[in-house]
């Protein structure tokens, strides 16, 4: 199949590209390089068969001359600096861009798969978080950029849906990790190594106690390819639903480092959320499960993040 895969040169997709290119796919990449790398898929670079695009799916007149069987649209800052950063541009990109990706989708009468988050749930008041629940999130918190974009995004891709336009799958993604993370990207797990690899504190926002469900980044790409290839319409968690205090994550980091970084806690940012689980069961109902454990995926993320910060 011919495949758009935007922010193909991010964290994720750049994962999604090598996979789907070695089943044989044709895979056009679209990033905008804001916070995508062209390193992470720079071994396809100039192969037959991947298309590198340099572009924002906030533009216009997108793809004429091309067709494409699926778009999978990950075109979004996903960490809490990188998204904060340019609110407004993220905002537009879940909304305009997520528009626009839905009128190419009807236009080469493609399947799109967005890639939601577990931001829709905000700071949720149940736990584990099934795809029923509406979710605790507010409208004008430093993270509603990202929060309310995406669940904005989800509206765009369900009236697209109801109204015939386009053939939708919705998956929300939760906290992942994994080769192909920049070591500057902010997010907990990347902090912490790196603080540790350097010999530098070990930061911890919040007493520690808030809890986060990791998935290791092939478990997460072979979600995404089950679902884009599944008849399910309805939203989708993809996560592990392994949950581990900040606190545990910090001690275990130390501890495969052999690291003598002190831990050190400041202010929990605004709208942090204190628990994150997901409920997996309608992803296992379609056949799909993590199958990595977390203590395997971190060393292998502390291995490709030494070399990062060399």
């Amino acid at each position: 199949m011919n495949i758009l895969i935007t922010g193909g040169a991010g964290f994720i997709g750049s994962n999604l590209c090598h996979r789907l290119y070695e089943q044989g796919h044709t895979i056009y990449c679209l990033d905008n390089l804001y916070t995508g790398r062209k390193k992470n898929v720079e071994d396809l670079i100039g192969k037959d068969r991947f298309v590198f695009i340099k572009q924002d799916i906030c533009e216009d007149d997108l793809f004429k001359d091309l067709h494409f069987d699926r778009i999978y649209n990950l075109a979004c800052p996903a960490s809490p600096p990188a998204y904060q950063k340019e609110p407004i541009h993220t905002t537009m990109t879940c909304t305009v861009g997520m528009y626009n990706m839905l009128v190419v989708a009807q236009e080469h009468g493609a399947r799109i798969l967005q890639a939601s988050t577990s931001e829709v749930y905000g700071d949720p008041d149940v736990s584990p978080q099934r795809e029923d629940y509406r979710g605790n999130v507010s409208c004008i918190g430093i993270r509603s950029c990202y929060d309310e974009g995406k669940r904005c995004a989800e509206s765009l891709c369900f009236d697209f849906q109801r109204a015939g336009r386009a053939d939708v799958r919705v998956v929300r993604i939760f906290n992942t990790y994994g080769p192909n993370m920049r070591a500057d990207d902010g997010r907990v797990l990347t902090n912490m190594i790196c603080q540790a690899l350097k010999g530098e504190p070990i930061t911890v926002y919040g007493n520690g106690h808030q809890t986060r469900s990791f998935c290791y980044v092939d478990d997460t790409v072979n979600g995404l390819i089950k679902v884009m290839e599944s008849d399910y319409k309805d939203p989708v968690n993809i996560g592990n639903p392994d949950e581990r205090t900040i606190n545990s994550m910090a001690v275990m980091i130390k501890k495969y480092l052999d690291s003598k970084s002190p831990i050190i806690y400041q202010f929990l940012p605004a709208d942090d959320p204190k628990q994150r689980c997901p409920s997996i069961e309608v992803a296992k109902y379609l056949g799909w499960e993590p199958k990595v454990c977390l203590e395997d995926g971190i060393v292998n993320l502390i291995e490709y993040l030494k070399k990062e910060i060399q």
